[in-house]
């Protein structure tokens, strides 16, 4: 199973995306869309999931959730827009990961891109695709692809979009 993993796009959906997920079979999208047109003009192109971002209004939030629990070809994975990072995940974020121990945790907001194995929570891996859209501190806009396959992600590539100003 192909995955385009994408967050932060607040309101602005860079054209390239869809050539960039054209072989994806799914579509993540880990909150702060914008509004809830990000979301439907990704969910028309492929199957969207994702959750909802602290800047996002009751149009995104009535069609999606905080928290996204889920499994893919095997594999568990838990999806929040305000996640921390290792180390320093809210007790409400911890509380999930023990309940519920995904083998991968997605998360968006900080807007910073990070991939890393988590050994506190049994080398549980931590995505954050940084920022896709113009709006914070970000310099470069950035997704991610991937592939599920033997329930392993395999195949993980980070695309840089452009700088956040063009």
């Amino acid at each position: 199973m192909k995955i385009g993993l994408i967050s932060d796009t607040h309101s602005f959906l860079d054209n390239s995306v869809f050539d960039y997920f054209k072989e994806c079979d799914e579509i993540w999208h880990a909150g702060d869309f914008g509004n809830v047109s990000v979301y439907d003009q990704l969910n028309a192109f492929k199957p969207t999931v994702g959750v909802y971002g602290n800047i996002d209004g009751q149009d995104v939030r009535i069609v999606l959730k905080e928290d996204l629990f889920f499994e893919r070809e095997g594999v568990k994975i838990y999806m929040t827009h305000i996640g921390g990072s290792p180390g320093k995940y809210s007790a409400r974020v911890k509380q999930h990961l023990l309940n519920y121990k995904p083998a991968v945790f997605v998360c968006g907001h900080s807007h910073i891109l990070r991939v890393m194995s988590d050994p506190a929570y049994n080398n549980m891996l931590y995505l954050n695709p940084g920022a896709a859209g113009k709006e914070g501190f970000h310099k470069m806009r950035t997704i991610m692809r991937f592939e599920i396959l033997a329930g392993k992600i395999e195949k993980l590539q980070v695309i840089e979009l452009g700088m956040r100003g063009k």
